[in-house]
């Protein structure tokens, strides 16, 4: 999916709607899929492997499947019948992916956690990790793909 947005590009970065400044002051404007992760903008520019990507997105997918992101509506995917035929059970199914998830982030190394769960799973950009951990501009990507290396490796990747 697609959701392209016109966004206004200053010295800091990307930031508010270019549409309503595009007649006034200096600056450039960048086209923004808003419907595209921070980790997927990587791999469309080559700045992280497809290794890396694949580890990524299987983090990614434990964490959704864990339900550990806050839920602001009803679960329509569970059934009420109980039915599921030879499928785990949804509980049994949330707890087996909390216990890979956990057990990636720990594979991954100590450390490296934080910026793959602010990346990966809660969606921030590089420039946003940097700024509230603290690290100097443009170490992110480092740090990112070192985690993803050791996520790899832990998840058995080639």
């Amino acid at each position: 999916m697609r959701e392209l947005v016109e966004r206004k590009v200053d010295a800091r970065g990307v930031t508010e709607s270019a549409g309503l400044e595009r007649g006034r002051g200096r600056g450039r404007s960048v086209t923004v899929n808003l419907a595209e992760s921070p980790l997927g903008w990587l791999r469309a520019r080559g700045l992280v492997d497809a290794r890396q990507f694949e580890a990524g997105e299987r983090l990614r997918a434990d964490y959704e499947r864990a339900a550990l992101a806050p839920s602001v509506t009803m679960r329509w995917s569970e059934r009420v019948d109980g039915g599921g035929g030879d499928r785990l059970d949804p509980t049994l199914a949330q707890i087996a992916a909390k216990a890979r998830f956990d057990a990636a982030l720990h594979g991954a190394g100590r450390g490296l956690g934080d910026v793959l769960w602010r990346m990966v799973c809660a969606g921030e950009g590089l420039p946003d990790i940097e700024r509230t951990l603290g690290w100097p501009q443009r170490s992110g990507r480092i740090v990112l793909t070192l985690a993803l290396d050791r996520l790899a490796d832990h998840y058995g990747l080639a």
